[in-house]
């Protein structure tokens, strides 16, 4: 009884911190100490400085021989690209309105890795975990925004939205990838920041989690649970089930163990990012479709991710 009260003590330690920040954001905007134009300003700040810094710095001092793992990228990669195209040619036999089809793809593959992914790996390893999960977000970002682009593009016949060098553009300028390229030749050649440099970009690294969580939960409407269709909660059991699942279980048949299938699972088993819904509104899809997948596996993943660590941990694969 004690390993089983020890375990549960050990992943709420993990998840519940998260997902409190995320609800505090809800309750703030309800009682308008924050608004709209904070929630604006402050993701903002976020995907431009803070992220970026944050997973600059965790690369940049980390050993890159260390945690390179071709293995794991490949994994990842290639299991991202199956599971896309196995959830395209299923949602096309019985999602037949071009402006939900491809909302539902992004909502049912894409996670929220660069908030709640790292948020979780950093609670679960430490530095270590934020390092090795920062290389795994340097694959996905580019990955998961080129699928997007092209699942919202095809039903709605967005040629344009298609161009390759558009494509490379839009990928290229992302902050994120930006910091991973600059950071790389640190990591892999062991420069050390001067230490005026490492300290401010460690106030800046700190700043990311809790303000975006803060607007993550801000971003949520609650009402909206009402309107939530049957093809949100398909796309929410996909993304938060099956997916995990399946690719946690597949990894694990391949030779994965310990840390390394852990940051697996919780990279397939995150939230759908929030970022999909101003893509899927951008682009022509059905905007109130995709926020209703982003509230309902928000949501949903506290019970998902902290049941997956609460499995493993009793399970010792960690």
């Amino acid at each position: 009884m004690a390993l089983y009260l020890d375990t549960l003590a050990f992943t709420a330690n993990i998840v519940a911190p998260i997902f409190f920040i995320v609800f505090m954001g809800v309750l703030l905007k309800r009682v308008k100490l924050i608004d709209d134009a904070f929630v604006s300003t402050g993701s903002r700040l976020v995907f431009v400085v803070t992220l970026p810094t944050l997973v600059f710095m965790s690369i940049a001092r980390t050993d890159f021989h260390a945690v390179f793992n071709p293995a794991q990228l490949s994994y990842v990669a290639m299991g991202t690209l199956i599971t896309f195209a196995a959830i395209w040619w299923l949602a096309q036999r019985w999602i037949s309105e071009a402006e939900n089809l491809g909302v539902f793809i992004q909502g049912a593959f894409r996670g929220n890795f660069g908030i709640i992914g790292l948020a979780v790996c950093f609670n679960l390893f430490g530095q270590t975990g934020l390092a090795k999960a920062s290389l795994l977000l340097a694959l996905v970002i580019p990955l998961y925004n080129v699928l997007a682009i092209i699942a919202l593009s095809f039903p709605m016949k967005n040629s344009k939205a298609l161009s390759l060098s558009g494509i490379a553009f839009e990928i290229l300028k992302n902050p994120l990838i930006i910091a991973v390229l600059l950071a790389l030749p640190f990591s892999y050649f062991g420069f050390t920041l001067p230490e005026v440099a490492d300290k401010t970009g460690r106030y800046f690294a700190n700043l990311t989690l809790p303000l975006a969580l803060l607007t993550i939960g801000a971003t949520l409407n609650l009402k909206s649970l009402k309107h939530s269709s049957s093809q949100a909660f398909w796309a929410t059991a996909i993304k938060l089930i099956i997916l995990p699942v399946i690719l946690t279980y597949g990894a694990w048949l391949v030779g994965f163990r310990e840390q390394d299938l852990v940051l697996m699972f919780v990279l397939f088993g995150c939230p759908t990012a929030a970022a999909s819904f101003v893509m899927a509104k951008a682009m022509g899809g059905n905007a109130q479709l995709s926020a209703n997948i982003i509230l309902t596996t928000t949501i949903g993943s506290v019970f998902t991710l902290s049941g997956g660590i609460y499995l493993m941990k009793l399970l010792e694969v960690f």
